[in-house]
C-alpha cells in the first residue's frame, strides 16, 4: 500500500509564502508515476491544483494558481513539493497530494491512484 504524506501546511497572512511536500512511502511505485496537489475549501468540492509528469518534464496548473504556485519533484528522495507564493485567503484549504496511474501530469482526480490525508492550510486577510 502505497500512502503519500503531507506535511507544511499552517496559517499564514496574504501575501505570504509556504512550501508544501509530499513523501511516498514506496519509491518504487511513485518514481515512475505522475503526481499532483489537490484541494478542498470548506463546503467546496475537491478541486485540481497543479501536477507533474513522472520525470518533472511537464507540469499543470489550474488558472487559479498559475503564476504564483510551483511544483517540483525530487525522484531521488521521492519528494514532491508545492511551493506557493502570494498566498490569498481563498487558498484556504486543505491540500491533498496525490499519485497517478500514469506517467503524464493530469488534472483529473479520476485518473489518481493514492491519496494522502491532506495538510491544512490557511490564509488570513
Amino acid at each position: 500500500q502505497v500512502q503519500p504524506v503531507e506535511s507544511g501546511g499552517g496559517l499564514v497572512q496574504a501575501g505570504s509564502s509556504l512550501r508544501l511536500s509530499c513523501v511516498a512511502s514506496k519509491r518504487r511505485t511513485s518514481s515512475n508515476n505522475g503526481m499532483g496537489w489537490f484541494r478542498q475549501a470548506p463546503g467546496k468540492e475537491r478541486e485540481f491544483v497543479a501536477a507533474i509528469s513522472w520525470n518533472g518534464g511537464t507540469t499543470s496548473y489550474s488558472d487559479s494558481v498559475k503564476g504564483r504556485f510551483t511544483i517540483s519533484r525530487d525522484r531521488v528522495e521521492n519528494i514532491l513539493y508545492l511551493q506557493m507564493n502570494s498566498l490569498k485567503p481563498e487558498d484556504t484549504a486543505i491540500y491533498y497530494c496525490a499519485i497517478s496511474r500514469s506517467a503524464a501530469a493530469t488534472s483529473a482526480a479520476n485518473t489518481y491512484q493514492y491519496w494522502g490525508q491532506g495538510t491544512q492550510v490557511t490564509v488570513s486577510s
